[in-house]
């Protein structure tokens, strides 16, 4: 939270209501906090339900304040039938500086707030891809065509807009009619790959883009998607496989084979990522502008955000570090800000650190006596992880206030050495206890970068899935996904000085100023947020060290590690 609150600055709470709920409160162009449900409950993509404000948010958050606007966004899904529960709950729940004040905004129009007007541009494209958002009659912003009598159940999944200061139009929407087995759009095309591979589960479309690179995108005979004037259609042959996708259930019941498995993602990725260069490349041409804001659920998909950068024809392209429905909340209240408002001061996405802040002295002092882990505070705290992690230990990493989006980025971390492969499957299958084939992300300073990176510009926030160096590859092999990528963080002194101090520390000790960078959680769980529950993670873990500025917590009697299993 900052340590003080702009004189005068409006005080604005955004809230998004349903799928991976979240909530933020800015103050002007300062943000108090911005963070998901899943965060505060421990459940992973926790849905928006009534009573989140009063029983969730105001137990977890600093929410005792006066307010003077509340913005909130809902989906399509069934939550806007509780709309007068949820209403009885804000005025019940929170203190307004005058009469309670609550405007509802659409799901794209809130992604486009909390992507373009934080973005460094003064101008650009802007494109929301999902799976979906908002149905049609819910859109509070026109369209061409918005005229059309569209069945009340359709749902916008990709929406393009030109966007300044001045104003956000919307040039263009993708409308689907969410039939069932026949999906609409970039994001049911890439939800219903997924559930062709992991049926019966959610948000793991990340894991099938990890699958990917070990399949042949040609070896099965399915078509590209179809594109029409920045719209995406599914060509019946997908239409068949997701109706019955048998031969690719390795990983739930062992029909098929892992090949199998493989290759379908390959394809599918290949087919995405085609699909949305020529969305963009549509956008381009009909708006003009140099740059381009992506944004929507499907921006995190590094190695399509790589093809979207290299091959869109926009000079520029930016993605916020939050940029799935988690980061609605703060696209809410900016909108209440600069739009209802008036209040026109930018935020701008400078880091992602944007979680409540925690004291660490209560659980230090309740590890003061603790028979199984000690608490030192080392002189050099830095000197002393850096030589654990150069020793082939796993370091947990808390400090400061948590990422907002759901990547990892410095301050709720696992960190290790990655020169060496045998950490990619002690932490895949001993730590985070997931599948072996998942990548791990490396962090560099950002003045390094290109010793072993392509990378020509700042990646602060593991967007894009960009080539190690081949002359680099032989010691960043347990960052080095299968395919010679690597989902980069660039790291500065300015944005985490104390990652950036480690990095250059790990360097001068080993000469790789690289460290592997997961995030701090266990299978199936948000990152972590709170030092307690930082502790019980790490106490759970195979691994014998918690950092958590300025102390050290350390286990009386280590635990072996990846060079001694």
């Amino acid at each position: 939270m900052p340590a003080t609150i702009p004189s005068g600055a409006p005080r604005v709470l955004g809230l998004n209501r349903t799928s991976d709920a979240s909530a933020c409160l800015m103050s002007g162009a300062e943000v108090d906090f911005s963070t998901s449900k899943e965060r505060l409950t421990r459940q992973k993509h926790h849905w928006g339900k009534p009573g989140d404000v009063g029983e969730v948010y105001r137990a977890r958050l600093p929410l005792d304040v006066p307010l003077d606007l509340v913005v909130e966004c809902y989906s399509a899904d069934r939550e806007i039938e509780n709309f007068a529960e949820y209403q009885r709950e804000l005025a019940e729940a929170l203190t307004f500086r005058g009469a309670p004040r609550v405007v509802q905004v659409s799901h794209h129009l809130s992604h486009v707030y909390g992507s373009f007007h934080p973005s460094p541009f003064d101008e650009a494209a802007v494109l929301v891809v999902d799976n979906h958002g908002s149905p049609a009659r819910d859109c509070t912003e026109p369209w061409p065509g918005s005229g059309r009598d569209r069945a009340p159940t359709d749902v916008e999944c990709i929406s393009h807009y030109a966007c300044s200061e001045d104003a956000v139009v919307c040039i263009g929407k993708q409308v689907w009619a969410r039939a069932a087995g026949r999906p609409g759009g970039l994001g049911a095309f890439y939800a219903a790959l997924t559930k062709s591979i992991f049926p019966g589960s959610s948000g793991r479309e990340g894991i099938v883009m990890g699958l990917a690179p070990f399949g042949d995108p040609e070896a099965l005979a399915l078509p590209a998607l179809t594109v029409r004037e920045g719209e995406v259609h599914v060509p019946e042959a997908w239409v068949r496989l997701f109706h019955d996708p048998r031969e690719y259930r390795w990983f739930t019941d062992r029909s098929g084979s892992f090949d199998a498995c493989a290759a379908l993602a390959a394809r599918g990725q290949r087919v995405f990522e085609d699909a949305l260069v020529e969305v963009a490349g549509w956008l381009r041409e009909r708006t003009g502008m140099r740059d381009l804001v992506y944004t929507g659920g499907c921006a995190l998909n590094c190695a399509a955000n790589t093809r979207l950068l290299a091959e869109s024809g926009f000079e520029r392209v930016f993605i916020p570090p939050a940029p799935h429905d988690g980061g609605t909340g703060l696209g809410c209240a900016v909108y209440g800000t600069w739009e209802v408002l008036g209040h026109r001061e930018r935020f701008r996405w400078g880091d992602d650190y944007l979680g409540p802040l925690h004291p660490v002295e209560p659980l230090v002092q309740r590890l003061r006596d603790h028979s199984v882990f000690r608490v030192e505070r080392p002189d050099d705290l830095v000197c002393a992880v850096a030589g654990l992690l150069a020793s082939g230990e796993v370091v947990a990493l808390y400090q400061g206030r948590s990422e907002s989006g759901p990547r990892a980025l410095g301050n709720r971390s696992l960190l290790a050495d990655p020169r060496y492969s045998v950490m990619t499957t002690y932490i895949n299958e001993h730590v985070k206890r997931r599948q072996w084939f998942r990548p791990l992300a490396p962090a560099v300073p950002e003045e390094m970068a290109g010793r072993y990176f392509a990378a020509d510009r700042p990646l602060p926030f593991m967007q894009f899935a960009v080539d190690v160096l081949p002359e680099a590859r032989a010691s960043l092999a347990a960052v080095t996904h299968v395919d010679g990528t690597a989902r980069v963080q660039t790291v500065s002194a300015r944005s985490n000085p104390l990652l950036h101090s480690l990095l250059h520390r790990f360097g001068e000790r080993t000469g790789t100023y690289v460290l592997l960078n997961t995030s701090f959680n266990g299978p199936e769980e948000p990152i972590v947020e709170t030092p307690e529950e930082a502790f019980r993670c790490f106490a759970g873990m195979p691994i014998n060290a918690l950092a958590i500025p300025p102390y050290l917590v350390m286990r009386r009697e280590p635990v072996p590690g990846p060079y001694t299993l």
